[in-house]
């Protein structure tokens, strides 16, 4: 390979690089989420620390809390989802960045999300039906 084709595919690497980083700083919520869940968000559910993103694809829920402010010291978090009739997939313990993800097989069933930063909260009550 010539030097002026491995300079172009450089620059097009790096051209590349630098977009994905300015797509990740634009919106980077949503990169984080999309990182975790497959699927189409369908949900995003605000609350006074924090907010919890729910994904669904060919039948599955997917469900993560991110903190108002990420990173720093670790705090308590959860994320939970619940397809009607079954009981609740949970993860929560001390995290920085973020709980979950929690993916469930709701098929077209009514599903229930929960999630929590620190003191702040939501319930969604029964979703997606």
């Amino acid at each position: 390979m010539d030097s002026g084709a491995t300079r172009r595919r450089f620059a097009l690497g790096a051209v590349l690089l630098t977009a994905s980083g300015l797509l990740a700083l634009a919106a980077p919520g949503e990169a984080q989420a999309a990182d975790y869940c497959a699927g189409r968000k369908v949900r995003e559910l605000p609350f006074s620390t924090g907010v919890v993103r729910v994904y669904k694809r060919d039948g599955y829920v997917c469900a993560v809390t991110f903190p108002e402010h990420p990173g720093g010291p670790r705090r308590s978090m959860s994320v939970s989802v619940q397809a009607r009739g079954n009981r609740p997939v949970v993860d929560k313990g001390q995290y920085s960045h973020h709980a979950g993800p929690v993916t469930v097989h709701a098929g077209h069933r009514c599903v229930r999300i929960k999630g929590s930063v620190g003191g702040g909260s939501v319930s969604s009550g029964w979703i997606l039906c």
